[in-house]
Formats: C-alpha cells, structure tokens, sequence
C-alpha cells in the first residue's frame, strides 16, 4: 500500500491524528530526505516494544538505501542502560533535527496518543519512498496532531 493513501486517509480525523503507530510513520515520511542521505529511493523501518504499563519502552529507525542493506538510523530508550543512554540517539552517521524534535516531542506526550492493542509486544512499520504529497501530508498530521497539545515547538517548520 502506498504512503500516500495510509496517510491521506488520516487527515481530518482525530483518532487517526492520534494513533501513535501514524505519528511515528508521519514523523519518518515528514523527515524523509535526512534519513536517505540524498538518495531517491528506499525503506524505513520503525521497530519498537511497548512495556507492559503501556509505554514505550524503546524504538529504532533503520533505514535502507540498498536492497537487503539495513543501518540503524536512530535510537529511542525511555531508560539508560551500560549499553545505551537514555533518548534519542543517531547512528551511523545519520541526523536529523526535525526527527529528534519529533520523537522526544511524541515520548514526553505518550499519553496524548492512542496505543495499538497488545502492549508488551514488539511493532514494526515498513515505510515505502514517499512522494512530495506524501511528505507534505505527514508534515500537517504531525503539526496537527501536536497542535491541541500547545506545543511550542515549530515542530515542523511550514507544513
């Protein structure tokens, strides 16, 4: 299924805006470019594990310019540990301000956010190359979604 469609479909309605699996795959579509490194096309893995209390326990964005070829673009941890600290954490060269906003912005307001069923378990969503109209979609979910939660972050410059 394309971008286009899974995201166009949430526009304008709240419980769409409010799903924090839509957030997360908006916040990636949003900041497509910084995680594809210039090139035209690729994937995007979000993976994630819910604690059994119903919040986020840890994410991670892996990203694939070529076919079978997977680096972890950035981390997410709700807690430190020897291995990892704690928030955000860009690897492999990878940055993105816009997205490290995001996910620290969707992290401190997980309870804003509808949670998919099963907490306890590990999600993942696939994310196919977006289209222009795609990426300018998921830029006004993302500010609306924030919107009732008086942010004030331009999380999104002009969507």
């Amino acid at each position: 299924m394309r971008n286009e469609a899974i995201i166009a479909s949430g526009i304008g309605k709240t419980s769409e805006r409010r799903n924090i699996d839509r957030v997360l795959e908006c916040a990636v579509v949003a900041t497509w470019a910084d995680l594809m490194r210039g090139a035209q096309t690729g994937l995007i893995h979000i993976e994630y594990r819910f604690a059994a209390c119903g919040t986020l326990d840890f994410l991670q964005v892996w990203s694939s310019l070529t076919r079978g070829h997977w680096l972890l673009a950035c981390s997410w941890w709700s807690s430190a540990s020897a291995f990892h600290a704690a928030g955000v954490r860009f690897e492999n060269g990878y940055r993105s301000e816009a997205l490290a906003r995001i996910l620290q912005f969707v992290m401190q307001h997980q309870n804003a956010f509808v949670l998919p069923p099963q907490l306890g378990r590990k999600g993942m969503l696939q994310i196919v190359t977006p289209t222009k109209e795609d990426v300018a979609a998921a830029a006004e979910l993302i500010n609306e979604a924030f919107a009732p939660l008086d942010s004030p972050l331009a999380l999104l410059g002009d969507a």
